[in-house]
């Protein structure tokens, strides 16, 4: 049994007895279900002690290795152009059919009682002082404290100052480059080693996240805010379906190869909620699974995981609408334009905090006449569509990285 089949087993029995044991409604089995937790939250934590160290040393290994600067730079236009398109045209599929799919819903009648926790959510969001201005967020690219951006996990930071060192690695000379080189690339073998150990233990890890999550929300869907959730399930799988030929047509890689290269990467994220954590399975899925060469990999996919978040068009606009229907407010084709421009040029500004694109959507609502209290609808019933939404993001940052590597000449060239 290979480890993909063995962590998807695990997924299918952590769901049936999960639903099983909601629908007992039995305090004891419940207690035992959440007394588990703690172990795949260990797991996970196995797996995110890696990530900063992997990519550290795969994007100094990747961009230090290459021939001059000039090719890092055409690599991330490429890259950049790939992830704006790949969101666009998401976005010009999605938007349509959650708008179709919302259709379904019927208008007036009694709203469902507000989920638990969500007057809560929306008066921290809005009483909080959270805001993020464009100003704002290109002044914090750069870290004052590189270590500090680590510690802290604001891995966007972190990647812009570890791709500047890369290029002045390039330009040093020959001996210490290599001394330099030799050091890192050790690093991340030594962490994909780790990372290896650590997978052998996914499907107890799975088992441990999944099930007391399950036990709580999968025997629960029910009413409008359960149709939120299916439709948001229903589109996050449809927009990872579409990704599949995208990467056969741009990147010249055979759906099914690319869906067994991607499979155990999206486990791991639909288990863990953290695109993060599926970093190294990501790396893995890439240069072994798909044949990538590490240059590639190892600037696209820390890049990815960073600052590309294609689940933004399923999220942002399936929020949208419910909250529209929920308080009553229609969404127009106008409305829902400006959502489309949102998830294409606003998500790269999610600030990496929790509930950051929640933040996000502050402003959002405010523009297409919704109420922010709405946020706290999504927030409180977020477990869910978290999910979803990770691993149709880890979906995309293996997609993105396929297609710019099918554009970058050989190394040979």
């Amino acid at each position: 049994m290979t480890e993909s089949t063995r962590v998807l087993s695990a997924l299918g029995v952590a769901v049936a007895l999960g639903i099983a044991i909601g629908a007992s409604g039995n305090a004891s089995l419940v207690q035992a279900a959440d007394a588990i937790a703690p172990v795949g939250t260990l797991w996970v934590n196995a797996i995110r002690m890696t990530v900063i160290p992997l990519v550290v040393s795969l994007l100094i290994t990747g961009v230090a290795s290459a021939n001059d600067v000039g090719t890092v730079g055409r690599m991330g236009g490429r890259t950049l152009v790939v992830f704006v398109l790949l969101l666009s045209v998401i976005s010009a599929i999605v938007i349509p059919l959650a708008w179709l799919v919302f259709t379904l819903l019927p208008d007036g009648g009694a709203k469902p009682t507000l989920p638990e926790g969500a007057l809560e959510a929306a008066q921290q969001l809005t009483s909080g002082g959270q805001t993020q201005t464009l100003s704002a967020w290109l002044t914090d690219l750069i870290p004052t404290n590189p270590f500090a951006a680590a510690v802290n996990g604001a891995m966007l930071q972190l990647v812009l100052f570890t791709v500047l060192f890369a290029v002045a690695v390039s330009r040093i000379d020959p001996a210490s480059r290599a001394t330099i080189l030799a050091f890192f690339k050790a690093v991340s073998n030594a962490m994909l080693v780790l990372v290896r150990w650590v997978i052998v233990l996914a499907p107890i890890g799975v088992f441990a996240l999944v099930l007391p999550l399950t036990v709580h929300t999968g025997a629960g869907v029910a009413g409008g805010i359960g149709f939120y959730l299916v439709a948001y399930s229903v589109l996050s799988v449809v927009t990872i379906l579409l990704l599949y030929p995208i990467v056969a047509f741009f990147g010249r890689i055979g759906i099914a190869r690319f869906a067994k290269a991607a499979l155990p990467a999206q486990l791991i994220a639909f288990s863990s909620s953290s695109s993060i954590a599926s970093l190294p399975a990501l790396v893995e899925s890439a240069e072994q699974g798909l044949g990538l060469r590490t240059e590639v990999t190892g600037f696209v996919l820390p890049l990815a995981v960073s600052t590309f978040k294609i689940a933004g068009p399923v999220s942002w606009t399936v929020g949208a609408l419910f909250v529209g229907w929920f308080y009553g407010v229609p969404l127009q084709a106008r409305e829902l334009a400006i959502v489309g421009f949102a998830t294409v040029f606003l998500a790269f500004g999610v600030p990496g905090i929790p509930r950051g694109a929640f933040i996000m959507l502050a402003p959002l609502f405010v523009a297409i006449g919704l109420p922010i209290e709405g946020i706290g609808i999504l927030i409180a019933v977020d477990a869910i569509p978290d999910t979803f939404a990770t691993a149709l993001n880890v979906t995309g940052d293996l997609a993105a990285t396929a297609i710019v590597a099918h554009g970058e000449p050989s190394a040979a060239a």
